[in-house]
């Protein structure tokens, strides 16, 4: 079974809805990680401060074939492509251990009901 890391920068207010959109397309766990970022446009400024928006780094370990699936759902339903409030991407994961067995159950019973 090949794994991949699914990764989406986002807006600290679309934590929760990316999140709810994971779940709904199959994802089952995910590390929330706190961010801030330095976008390609100057942002505004306070007395020579930056103002800049939190951001929230999603880190999910899902199935290939699943993953790609929950990167489409995000996008579509966060509408990421019209608006450039986030990126998500994912990255194949070579070797992988620590993850639940119980998990890995659930990625062989989804591939074998899409057979």
């Amino acid at each position: 079974m090949k794994f991949s890391v699914l990764v989406a920068i986002l807006a600290e207010e679309l934590e929760e809805q990316a999140i709810d959109v994971a779940r709904r397309s199959g994802a089952s766990g995910v590390t929330i990680l706190g961010g801030k970022g330095i976008g390609a446009k100057e942002k505004k400024t306070f007395f020579g401060l930056t103002v800049e928006g939190s951001q929230s780094v999603l880190v999910f370990v899902l199935e290939k074939k699943l993953s790609v699936q929950v990167l489409k759902n995000i996008s579509k339903e966060l509408e990421l492509d019209q608006q450039s409030r986030g990126v998500v991407f994912t990255l194949p994961l070579e070797h992988i251990t620590g993850i639940d067995m119980t998990q890995i159950h659930q990625f062989e019973n989804r591939i074998k009901d899409d057979i």
